[in-house]
């Protein structure tokens, strides 16, 4: 389905991406602290780690080189003996979250993020690793996966981790066009992604990824046919195909290496989507969310016809756990019923371990009311559609949200119910306005573009 170029050119404003709610910039620090995310931990903890169990983001930030493209929190640096004091830091960080729990945790899912989880040796990995289950219990059917770079991700990367349960794998890959490439400074042959893919195989990984995106600075309608064409010949499980989001005011942020007008934007961007969404679907694979695709054999992809796709901090997962904790520098972790940030600064973040101080520098605690929205939210994120039949899911600014949704509901975006709201196959591009119609925190002060990324 073509997306008309009048609802782009309305709709595309700045949104968040919707990985939480309340969503960062909206975060209430005022009845945030230390005690209070500890008491967040312990309720959630109580409540379902019997059954439930917890989810592990360990945020692996080195890279070797900087790509232009990237909005993650990184550090680029050569020096591999950065490596051992790091990986000391997270199990300490990790005991000290497992010291407040009525016992152990059972961890129901395992992702390592970056950065550049590769960067990291084999053999440091699975150090990390071992530490990390010393003090948890794995789940029989724990979720373990990572992030690679196919130029750095050696066989022996992909052995060792799958020898400590790790079973999913996803390579970045974004554009094979050298032009495209050499704009992002990411100059990475096809040929290493076929190498990692194939290797990943004949291990026995049961599901690897391809991280697409479009709008890249440079990128043209055919260079987007070009890089799906060379992915089917891959069959990879899942594809996420996401939409680069430019950011170049973010402290840190490499989006500096090209020109504003490089950037292929508003109907042109949507374009690209389109074709490559067209290529996908021809091909087999299936629409999952916003920006994910997968082969009917991925578990991606059975979770959302039986109901259990969820999203978190991570994206689309098929693990919901009530609570997720982020270890590492920038990490931020999610008891449910609120959220933490660790710090951004290395020294500090060292420091306060050295002190036996978790090292979260912000955070919220959700209200009644953020509880509600969150999970009407979700249920757009993952299912298109949301409902509050049971009166426990209502609140009265659900009627101020359906009454903002009128223009959608209008322009074909949006089905409103008695008591539900169904995003349309039309207004699937446009389901983060759907959500910020809903999104109570953010109604007070529009965002505006030095905060999130556009729709399209």
């Amino acid at each position: 389905m073509t997306t008309d170029h009048s609802l782009i050119e309305k709709y595309n404003v700045p949104c968040p991406r919707y990985t939480s709610y309340p969503t960062v910039p909206y975060w209430d620090e005022s009845f945030f602290g230390l005690e209070a995310w500890k008491g967040s931990l312990h309720r959630s903890f109580t409540a379902n780690n019997a059954n439930g169990g917890v989810s592990l983001y360990i945020h692996l930030p080195f890279c070797e080189s900087m790509c232009t493209f990237c909005g993650c929190f990184k550090r680029i640096t050569k020096n591999h003996s950065v490596e051992s004091t790091y990986i000391a830091a997270l199990l300490k960080e990790w005991h000290l979250y497992c010291r407040l729990f009525d016992g152990k945790p059972l961890i129901k899912e395992l992702h390592l993020g970056g950065g550049t989880p590769t960067f990291f040796s084999p053999g440091n990995l699975e150090h990390l690793i071992n530490g990390i289950f010393a003090l948890g219990d794995r789940d029989a059917y724990c979720d373990m996966s990572f992030e690679g770079h196919p130029n750095s991700t050696t066989k022996e990367h992909l052995q060792t981790l799958y020898d400590l349960g790790f079973r999913r794998v996803s390579f970045g890959v974004q554009d094979y066009n050298e032009k495209v490439q050499t704009a992002i400074n990411r100059i990475q042959p096809f040929e290493h992604v076929a190498n990692v893919t194939r290797w990943a195989r004949e291990i026995g990984y049961t599901s690897v990824g391809h991280d697409l995106i479009y709008g890249l600075p440079m990128q043209a309608r055919e260079h987007v046919i070009d890089t799906m064409q060379k992915t089917y010949t891959l069959r990879p499980d899942r594809i996420a195909f996401y939409s680069y989001a430019h950011v170049p005011w973010l402290k840190g942020n490499g989006q500096r290496g090209f020109r504003d007008e490089d950037i292929p934007r508003d109907a042109e961007k949507r374009e690209l989507y389109e074709t490559g969404k067209a290529m996908l679907l021809e091909n087999g694979y299936h629409e999952i969310g916003m920006d994910h695709f997968a082969l009917e054999n991925d578990e991606l992809y059975q979770a959302l016809h039986n109901g259990s796709l969820h999203r978190n901090f991570m994206g689309y997962t098929i693990s919901k756990t009530q609570m997720t904790i982020g270890l590492g520098v920038s990490s931020i972790s999610d008891s449910w019923y609120g959220f933490a940030q660790n710090t951004k600064d290395f020294d500090d973040y060292y420091q306060m371990l050295e002190w036996d101080a978790l090292p979260v520098v912000k955070g919220h605690i959700l209200s009644h009311e953020d509880l509600i929205i969150r999970t009407h939210i979700g249920n757009l994120m993952c299912r298109f559609y949301t409902s509050w039949e049971n009166p426990e899911l209502y609140i009265e600014a659900l009627d101020d949200a359906v009454e903002d949704l009128r223009e959608m509901v209008a322009d074909g975006l949006v089905e409103i119910g008695e008591k539900s709201i169904k995003i349309t196959e039309k207004g699937i591009p446009f389901l983060r306005n759907a959500c910020m119609a809903l999104d109570l925190r953010l109604k007070p002060s529009k965002p505006d573009a030095q905060t999130f990324s556009l729709t399209i």
